[in-house]
C-alpha cells in the first residue's frame, strides 16, 4: 500500500529512510522482519479522511495523534463464517509497532536533522506487555533430564554440534544469538589464556572471561570442555558451532546462521531434535538457558552469583571486577553441579 513516488517528509518517506541506512543493514534478519511489519501496520492505518497514517507529514505528528492510533491498532475485528464480528486484542503486534516506528524516527533525524522533528512522538508511551488480569506468556522452562533427553536424541540424529550448544547455554546461561553466531574458536581456550572463555555479548559487543577451573585446577564443566576441545582439534577458526550432520553432506562447517542473523533453520531442527526425544514440543533452544537460570536459583546461589553469570563486562571494566567476578563464577558453578550431585540424576555426558 506504499505509493510509487514518495512524498519527502511523510511517514512513508521516514520508512524508506530507515530501510535504506546502514543502522538497518546492522539488524538481524528476524528483527528487520519484526521491524517491517510494525511499520506497515502503522503506515497502513486508515484515518478518519480515509487517508493512510504513511501518507501524512511527520511535522504534523503529535504524541496526542501516535496515542489514538497506537489505541485504534491495539483492537481487531474478527469476523467469523457466519458475518458476526468478535473484537480481538493484538497489543504485542502493537507494541512492535510503536517500537519499530520509534527507531525508525530516531534514525531518521540522525540521517535528516532538517527535515525529521528532535521530539519523537512515539517515545516513553508507557507500553504495557500485557493487559491486566491476563497471564503473563512465558518460555517453557527446560529440566536438566529433559536437556539430558534432547542431547542423546541430538546425537543419535546426528545433530551433534546441537547438543554441545544446549548443554553450554544451560551451563553459561548465553543466549542462543551469541551462541550461534558470536562464540568463536579463538575465545574457548586461547593460548594467552587457557584456562578461560571469553563470553561476547552480540548486542553491544562487551566481553568477559568465565574461568574454566577452580582454584585446585578442578575442571567446572567437564563434559562441555571435553566436548568443545573435541571441536576445537578439528576446527581451525570462524564460528565454533557448525553443521555437522551428515545428511547435509553439501552444507557441512557451515554456520547455523546465517549471514543475516537468520536462526530459522535451527529452530526447525530443534523442534526435530525435541520430538525424537519424547520431551514436552512447546520447548525451544531457549528453554536450557532458562532451565539453567533455574537451577542455579534452585541451588541457592546469590544474587550476585547470578548476575556474576549472566552479565557482561567490557574489556576496560575486567581488571575492576575480574576477582569478585571469578570467585562467584566458580562459587555459583560449584552450587549448580552439588545440586545435580544431590538430585542423583543421570550425568550429562553423551558416550560415543
Amino acid at each position: 500500500m506504499v505509493p510509487a513516488t514518495l512524498v519527502p517528509g511523510t511517514f512513508d518517506w521516514l520508512v524508506s529512510v530507515f530501510k535504506g541506512h546502514q543502522k538497518w543493514k546492522e539488524i538481524d534478519h528476524k528483527t528487520q522482519r519484526l521491524y517491517e511489519r510494525g511499520l506497515a501496520l502503522f503506515a497502513n492505518h486508515k484515518l478518519k479522511d480515509d487517508s493512510r497514517a504513511g501518507s501524512k507529514q511527520i511535522s504534523d505528528f503529535t504524541k496526542a495523534f501516535v496515542d489514538a492510533v497506537y489505541v485504534k491498532l491495539l483492537v481487531v475485528d474478527d469476523v467469523d463464517a457466519d458475518g458476526n464480528i468478535t473484537k480481538r486484542e493484538r497489543r504485542r503486534s502493537a507494541n512492535a509497532a510503536m517500537t519499530a516506528c520509534r527507531r525508525a524516527w530516531f534514525v531518521g533525524h540522525r540521517a535528516h536533522e532538517a527535515k525529521v522533528p528532535l521530539i519523537n512522538p512515539f517515545s516513553r508511551m508507557g507500553l504495557k506487555t500485557r493487559t491486566p488480569g491476563r497471564p503473563l506468556h512465558e518460555t517453557p522452562t527446560a529440566t536438566w533430564q529433559e536437556l539430558i533427553a534432547f542431547r542423546m536424541a541430538a546425537r543419535k540424529l546426528g545433530y551433534n554440534s546441537v547438543g554441545t550448544a544446549a548443554l553450554l547455554t544451560w551451563e553459561w546461561l548465553q543466549r542462543q544469538e551469541h551462541v550461534f553466531g558470536a562464540f568463536e574458536v579463538s575465545h574457548y581456550r586461547p593460548k594467552e589464556r587457557p584456562n578461560s572463555v571469553k563470553i561476547v555479548h552480540p548486542k553491544n559487543g562487551e566481553e568477559a572471561w568465565w574461568p574454566l577451573f577452580d582454584e585446585t585446577g578442578e575442571p567446572l564443566f567437564p563434559e562441555l570442555m571435553a566436548e568443545l576441545d573435541a571441536i576445537k582439534e578439528t576446527t581451525v577458526s570462524g564460528l565454533i558451532f557448525r553443521r555437522d550432520h551428515k545428511h547435509r553432506r553439501s552444507l557441512t562447517s557451515l554456520p547455523w546462521i546465517t549471514g543475516r542473523k537468520d536462526l530459522r533453520y535451527l529452530r526447525s531442527v530443534v523442534k526435530k531434535i525435541v520430538a525424537a526425544a519424547g520431551i514436552r514440543t512447546e520447548l525451544s533452544f531457549t528453554s536450557f538457558r532458562h532451565g539453567g537460570f533455574t537451577e542455579g536459583a534452585d541451588s541457592d546461589l546469590t544474587d550476585a552469583e547470578l548476575r556474576a553469570a549472566a552479565r557482561h563486562r567490557s574489556t576496560r571494566q575486567l581488571p575492576t571486577y575480574a576477582k569478585r567476578t571469578r570467585k562467584q563464577l566458580i562459587s555459583g558453578s560449584k552450587k549448580r553441579r552439588e545440586e545435580r550431585e544431590k538430585a542423583a540424576l543421570v550425568p550429562s555426558r553423551i558416550d560415543t
